[in-house]
């Protein structure tokens, strides 16, 4: 009966040691759970602060006018990126060169079906074309010659 009770106590004693460790361990993972709780709010904040200058930072060089208006001097579809981006928050220095570029590309168009000297034309509208490019990167509002100003009246709703 004495072995029997030794087994007892043993298995007992057993048996709060293991629940013991058990409790041991789950306390360890609740502190562990909650320091890693802690470090992934760290992070999440972290994270939507970074995101939030970025943002800032990428609305800043969109709307930046200069821009836009460099982005005008790209082919249709640049021209076209600009215009939306202008429509939302518009800038006269913007508008400026939308309005010139438009002008241009019509011209040049309209002069490419006409042979030999539509096509020698259309070289001086690449030079207007340039001029305008280096007056937009330049930050200055440089009218291109001879049909600036018409383009400017004709397109002033843009």
């Amino acid at each position: 009966m004495s072995d029997e009770k030794n087994l007892s106590d043993d298995l007992n004693d057993m048996l709060g040691d293991a629940k013991d460790g058990a409790k041991k361990a789950a306390d360890k993972a609740e502190e562990i759970a909650g320091e890693a709780k802690e470090k992934a709010k760290e992070f999440a904040n972290d994270a939507k602060e970074t995101a939030s200058e970025f943002a800032e930072d990428a609305k800043e060089a969109l709307s930046n006018e200069k821009n836009i208006a460099i982005i005008a001097h790209i082919t249709l579809i640049g021209w076209i990126i600009a215009l939306v981006m202008n429509n939302s928050n518009k800038s006269e220095f913007a508008s400026f060169y939308i309005r010139q570029m438009l002008g241009l590309m019509i011209v040049s168009l309209i002069l490419s079906f006409i042979p030999v000297i539509g096509w020698i034309l259309n070289i001086v509208m690449l030079v207007f074309w340039i001029m305008s490019l280096v007056g937009a990167l330049g930050g200055e509002k440089k009218l291109t010659p001879v049909l600036g100003e018409h383009f400017q009246n004709w397109f002033k709703s843009l």
